[in-house]
């Protein structure tokens, strides 16, 4: 893989089945090349084309933005995008892909939270013992869920928690669902049973489920955060599992998920507060975590490789992008 050749656009962190999805469904002419790597991995010094597509672990570098025609990142998340156009003024054009992983995500968190309620991971580890003591769980029905952000991806998870027969209540500034018993968020974690985080990052919700706000639900809780890691505290989040306050945790992204990944991919050191913290919850019994893969189902890899592929062409025959991310 070089950094000289001409593409028209570069992938960064493409996994196997994706790369094998974005080549079927990308226009023969189009000359794209492929990396695992993110943009710090790669050690690129300049942008390998001028229209160049991430995920939300590569770090755009400042310089890049004079020279970049456009960016897509292949998530339904933008806010690193944003913040790379208010810091660098870029005038590259900038997309994402909002649609094409609503239900993957949602049936990842139910996943992990009856995971967590049946004491799967513990299950399993006595299975050599054919040991039973300890592995009582909870059965989902009448259980209190509380879906913070409730958006595309949320209000799938409104839909699954419903289907399980479950009590389902929602917390978000902007209520676009009907079907949805909106509250506020102090009065819903005081009795929620399981807590799902599926909010879009912003510069104001950076840290939102932080210790005080989470010590406010009742002990025992299950979390699962599905949205973003800078959502949720990876240092308050060890305290509160330390102290029992935490049932379960249940992750799919991460605080400084960036440098974590580099951690464990590449075995660099772990400095920075956060990393290690999450490598110590890592070890605790009621903890799951999945390497940001909630999107990853064969029917969402496929939806996102067609969308990506008709936004590059959009981007090359245009100038724009079907779905460009919104200004604020």
């Amino acid at each position: 893989m070089s950094d000289t050749k001409n593409w028209d656009i570069f992938f960064y962190e493409t996994f196997e089945e994706e790369e094998q999805e974005l080549r079927r469904y990308l226009n023969a002419r189009i000359k794209a090349g492929f990396t695992k790597q993110t943009i710090q991995e790669s050690g690129h010094a300049r942008p390998p084309a001028s229209f160049i597509s991430i995920r939300t672990q590569s770090l755009l570098p400042e310089a890049w933005g004079r020279q970049l025609k456009a960016i897509l990142s292949r998530s339904t998340g933008y806010n690193h995008l944003l913040a790379y156009r208010n810091q660098t003024q870029t005038t590259a054009e900038l997309g994402y892909l909002p649609l094409y992983c609503n239900r993957a995500v949602a049936e990842q968190a139910l996943t992990l939270w009856m995971n967590l309620l049946r004491k799967l991971p513990r299950q399993i580890e006595q299975f050599r013992q054919f040991n039973r003591d300890g592995l009582s769980g909870y059965e989902c029905a009448a259980k209190n869920l509380l879906v913070v952000g409730v958006g595309n991806i949320g209000h799938e998870v409104v839909r699954i928690g419903r289907g399980m027969d479950m009590q389902v209540q929602g917390v978000d500034i902007v209520k676009r669902f009907d079907d949805v018993e909106y509250v506020d968020i102090d009065s819903g974690i005081k009795e929620a049973d399981v807590i799902v985080c599926a909010m879009n990052l912003t510069p104001q919700n950076r840290g939102y489920f932080n210790y005080q706000v989470l010590k406010k639900a009742k002990p025992g809780v299950i979390f699962i955060n599905i949205a973003r890691g800078e959502l949720s505290p990876a240092v308050d989040l060890l305290r509160l599992i330390e102290e029992g306050h935490l049932g379960g945790l249940a992750l799919d992204v991460f605080d400084e998920e960036s440098a974590l990944a580099v951690h464990l991919r590449n075995g660099e050191p772990a400095r920075h507060p956060a990393v290690i913290a999450t490598l110590k919850l890592a070890d605790k019994p009621n903890v799951i975590f999945t390497p940001h893969n909630a999107f990853n189902t064969i029917e969402a890899t496929r939806r996102k490789s067609e969308q990506s592929a008709r936004q590059v062409e959009q981007m090359m025959e245009t100038g724009g992008f079907i779905w460009p991310i919104p200004e604020k």
